[in-house]
């Protein structure tokens, strides 16, 4: 570039910086993962954007797509999409809300280069579960120790609430009713003890974590028979040997009825 020396009018060699070519910062193919219900964050990073615009766009399949966001500017029919970019920031992340199931799928995150340039982000949505460590149910003999632990399994955020439920009522608090609740949620898992089980301690107990599908176990506080003479005790009950008979006769009968019709 030429300009005029300000004393002798003489034209002058000018060097202008070379432009820095536009850079991802982010890479191509890059997963990110999100828990139902929780809120989706999907980074762009791109160096030495210019005077270039940064958009994101939902693939649908190789032909179908839907533009979501140009610039701070959101065009899709759904105010959950947003394009989050701060003034010196190099970010521009797409914000889902609320993400659901069906916000899974492939997004494109295209600058406008000649021709525009673009990278891909994979979306997965989880759906995070509250799991009580062991059996399904759980024989406890009076006076002894229940101990209970629950882990929330695929979740992306710390929950803001984990409660345990003994037949529907909230008992994280019943340190009266002899029941003692540890709970770390960053660590995303609880565990109850109650250190002298009696019949009342006996019914559904239930693990409930926030944005998450909730555990139960079922717990039987006995005395006498071990749990394999319960069970016994209730296959020989007479409602189950008849229910029992009744089966088989049913299935007996069935049997003869096709045997007869194939002759």
């Amino acid at each position: 570039m030429n300009s005029l020396d300000g004393t002798t009018g003489k034209p002058l060699d000018v060097d202008l910086p070379p432009t820095l070519p536009m850079i991802f910062g982010t890479e191509n193919s890059t997963s990110v993962s999100a828990q139902s219900g929780s809120t989706a964050l999907m980074p762009c990073v791109v160096h030495n954007l210019g005077e270039g615009t940064v958009s994101w766009i939902k693939r649908k399949n190789l032909l179908l797509h839907e533009l979501l966001t140009v610039g701070l500017t959101t065009y899709a029919n759904d105010e959950r999409f947003q394009a989050i970019h701060f003034h010196h920031s190099e970010d521009w992340t797409l914000q889902i809300k609320y993400v659901q199931p069906r916000d899974a799928g492939l997004y494109e995150c295209q600058v406008s280069t000649h021709p525009p340039t673009s990278i891909f982000l994979l979306l997965d949505v989880v759906e995070a579960r509250a799991e009580i460590v062991g059996p399904a149910e759980k024989f406890v003999r009076p006076g002894s120790t229940l101990q209970l632990h629950c882990l929330v399994k695929k979740s992306t955020e710390v929950p803001s609430y984990l409660f345990w439920y003994h037949n529907f009522r909230m008992i994280n608090y019943d340190v009266d009713q002899g029941v003692n609740v540890s709970t770390d949620l960053v660590g995303r898992e609880s565990w109850l003890e109650v250190p002298k089980a009696s019949d009342r301690h006996s019914g559904n107990y239930t693990c409930e974590a926030s944005n998450a599908q909730p555990a139960r176990v079922l717990v039987h506080v006995f005395k006498g028979d071990n749990p394999a003479a319960m069970q016994h005790s209730m296959a020989s009950s007479p409602s189950v040997m008849a229910c029992t008979a009744l089966l088989t006769m049913f299935v007996t009968l069935k049997l003869a009825l096709q045997t007869n019709w194939s002759l």
